[in-house]
């Protein structure tokens, strides 16, 4: 029960940070979606310890382990978009080459700056008196 009662904390605690992105882009008629806003708040919430990666890692693991099947209703709603598909299906896959190398780019420069930043801090120790 303990363990159930963890999770819907750390879920309420997302859902939270959700609406409040949802929210901020309504009230401040941002172009961006509130989802992506949510995320900007969690990751500065993050970086200021105001939340702590253990006040969340329980939910968010299983929500990582399970994104697969968060795509299947984008994927049924992109059956019922054919004819546009027809007419401008290069564009859009143009886009999406696109965006996912600069996503693929933006980790792996992200994951290279994490890794030489975790062996700095390892050789400091090692070589400290």
């Amino acid at each position: 029960m303990k363990k159930g009662w963890k999770i819907f904390c750390q879920l309420l605690i997302l859902v939270l940070i959700y609406q409040i992105g949802n929210w901020t882009v309504h009230f401040t008629h941002l172009k961006i979606p509130g989802n992506v806003m949510g995320l900007m708040i969690l990751l500065v919430l993050l970086w200021l310890k105001i939340i702590k990666i253990d006040q969340i890692e329980l939910v968010a693991s299983w929500l990582l382990k399970h994104l697969g099947f968060f795509f299947i209703p984008i994927s049924v709603g992109l059956m019922t978009l054919g004819p546009t598909l027809l007419n401008k299906g290069l564009l859009f896959l143009f886009i999406l080459v696109i965006s996912a190398f600069i996503g693929l780019v933006t980790a792996g420069k992200t994951t290279q700056a994490v890794i030489k930043k975790k062996e700095k801090v390892v050789d400091y120790h090692d070589h400290v008196i």
